[in-house]
């Protein structure tokens, strides 16, 4: 699922879990959408720590491959 269509639909499922509540189908959908979010939310973040790389003062890589 598309990134900004999955935020959207956890939204709207929990807009309608404060007004009138959700079925156990929804309630079923929303943990496996937040889920597919966080596993994203992890591999983006760690592809993003894997480009950073430590220098020095000198200049020097402090990082041993």
């Amino acid at each position: 699922m598309e990134f900004e269509k999955l935020i959207a639909r956890i939204n709207e499922l929990s807009r309608k879990n404060k007004t009138v509540g959700l079925t156990d189908a929804e309630t079923t959908e929303r943990e496996e959408l937040r889920r597919q979010y966080l596993n994203n939310f992890k591999r983006n973040f760690r592809q993003q720590l894997d480009t950073i790389t430590i220098v020095d003062g000198d200049g020097n890589d402090n990082i041993k491959h």
